[in-house]
């Protein structure tokens, strides 16, 4: 006779012999099709941050699948800005309330560079890169393959604890199995263009956020495939710096040799701030990194070393500066993102062109402040002799400066940590080790930024990250997927974490 579902792991194990962990992988191993179906689902509401409509339809979408497991979802509002998905859902006799945070937002998509479209999900056999075909999504009573990969927009970031959460919370549910924290929800809906009003919403509802800790959603696990928990991540400040030549586009023929080639320039200019190794130039760039402490030091001994295999992944040959990855990510980085100066390819012209730009962005850590940092840019580029400002040179002062360099500033934010012996650290550290069954990387800060210091400054509350994503998920970029082993990592962790002591 055929179970039905919900009846089948009654049957097979009794709910007091099942541990929270095994409790989730029966579930998850029963009901896997029909998980990946229902993520699939919310996969395919286009969730572009700007795109009103769609993120509208993804926060009623969210809010009524946790109220459907008991939880108070409403949607909070301010004007102007996206909606936060909230929510509570209490344990009799908690011992804790943990915040859970995901944004359910998504960077812009140029469908035309994508093997799929972004918003019709394709489950495939592997990873594309490695010959993975599509493949349909599974029926009832499939087995799901760990190597399989959906593709989509937020697959991997950040849409992917919504479904592990989901899961975890009926499987844990349908086992009897009680829960040991209040959970307190705050899904963002504006993370991919930088969390503008995440502050505003802090300040509205600041008595509805107290929680002993947060646990912040997103990210990848290690390059390893190690589970990971991760304890701060970097601030970042940008800015364009623009050189100047004649005032208009000249004949390289006529005028070469003669007229200053401002992409020389700027070349010039940036290779002054870096030296071959990557290290950075700029006085004084360095003076305001905070040291790490003890348990962070050990942390970072105890981390495996992915370098040599992430260089043979990525096809390169070497890396930049003294030290492994994880060791240079404590450090503030200086990156040239984007370069603009004439047309290349089919478009090129033989022309000197006018100006060349150059779009910087500086990675911070704890101690760096975003204006401060941007000053020191700005101080070594008046040093190489430009005549700094901020608005489109006049003609008299391009005949009055041999050299102008125009600076915009871009916003940003502070780095944020949590110290690393905090006493939720061990339970954590333990729920995560349940759920995959070997150590987790305890890592001091991840190299990505996130506006996490608002956690800190305006709920007074300490952070870990807790990653579920394929470190390989494409995150920001065409062809971005979730691996399905990664998914059912997550579901497990969270009925590990739901019910830690």
């Amino acid at each position: 006779m055929k179970l039905t579902p919900w009846l089948s792991l009654v049957l097979v194990l009794p709910a007091a012999a099942q541990t929270p962990v095994e409790a989730a992988r029966a579930w998850r191993e029963e009901h896997g099709a029909r998980i990946l179906r229902d993520y699939a689902e919310l996969l395919a509401i286009p969730n572009v941050t700007l795109d009103r409509s769609g993120i509208r339809r993804n926060a009623e979408r969210i809010r009524a699948l946790f109220a459907e497991r008991g939880a108070s979802m409403e949607l909070l509002e301010l004007k102007g800005a996206n909606p936060v998905i909230f929510g509570t859902l209490a344990a009799p006799g908690a011992r804790r309330t943990l915040g859970i945070y995901v944004h359910y937002d998504g960077q812009p998509v140029d469908p035309s560079r994508w093997t799929y479209p972004p918003f019709e999900p394709t489950l495939c056999t592997r990873a594309l890169e490695d010959g993975g075909e599509p493949r349909p999504l599974p029926a009832d009573g499939e087995a799901l393959d760990p190597e399989w990969r959906i593709y989509a927009r937020g697959a991997g970031d950040d849409k992917a604890p919504i479904p592990a959460l989901l899961a975890a919370l009926d499987a844990l549910a349908a086992a009897g199995i009680e829960r040991t924290s209040n959970l307190v929800f705050f899904f963002e809906g504006e993370e991919e263009a930088g969390s503008m009003n995440l502050g505003r919403f802090f300040d509205a509802h600041k008595d509805r956020l107290a929680v002993d800790l947060w646990l912040i959603c997103d990210g990848p696990v290690h390059q390893s495939r190690r589970p990971q928990l991760v304890f701060g991540v970097r601030g970042i400040t940008s800015l364009e710096i623009t050189v100047y030549g004649a005032a208009r586009n000249l004949h390289s023929g006529h005028y070469g040799n003669w007229a200053p080639n401002p992409g020389m320039m700027l070349s010039r200019l940036l290779a002054s701030m870096r030296d071959e190794a990557g290290n950075v130039l700029i006085e004084g760039f360095y003076d305001t990194v905070a040291p790490i402490g003890a348990a962070e030091r050990a942390a970072l001994a105890a981390i495996p070393d992915v370098d040599a295999a992430l260089k043979a992944e990525l096809g390169l040959a070497r890396t930049e500066g003294e030290g492994r990855l994880e060791e240079r990510l404590l450090l503030p980085s200086l990156n040239v993102r984007g370069l603009a100066s004439g047309n290349v390819g089919a478009a090129a012209r033989n022309v000197i062109p006018n100006r060349a730009t150059a779009a910087l962005d500086v990675r911070l850590v704890l101690g760096n402040e975003p204006g401060a940092m941007l000053e020191l840019v700005e101080r070594h580029v008046a040093a190489q002799g430009y005549h700094v400002v901020r608005d489109e040179p006049d003609l008299a002062t391009r005949r009055e400066h041999d050299r102008i360099a125009r600076i915009v500033r871009g916003g940003g934010y502070v780095a944020a940590r949590t110290p690393m012996d905090h006493p939720l650290v061990e339970p954590l550290t333990a729920a995560a080790e349940s759920a995959s069954g070997e150590p987790v990387v305890l890592m001091p800060s991840l190299g990505g930024s996130l506006p996490l210091y608002l956690f800190q400054e305006k709920l007074g509350r300490p952070l870990v990250i807790v990653p579920i994503a394929n470190h390989d998920n494409n995150q920001h970029a065409p062809d971005e997927n979730l691996r399905i082993a990664n998914l059912e990592y997550g579901i497990d962790l969270m009925a590990a974490i739901l019910t830690m002591p």
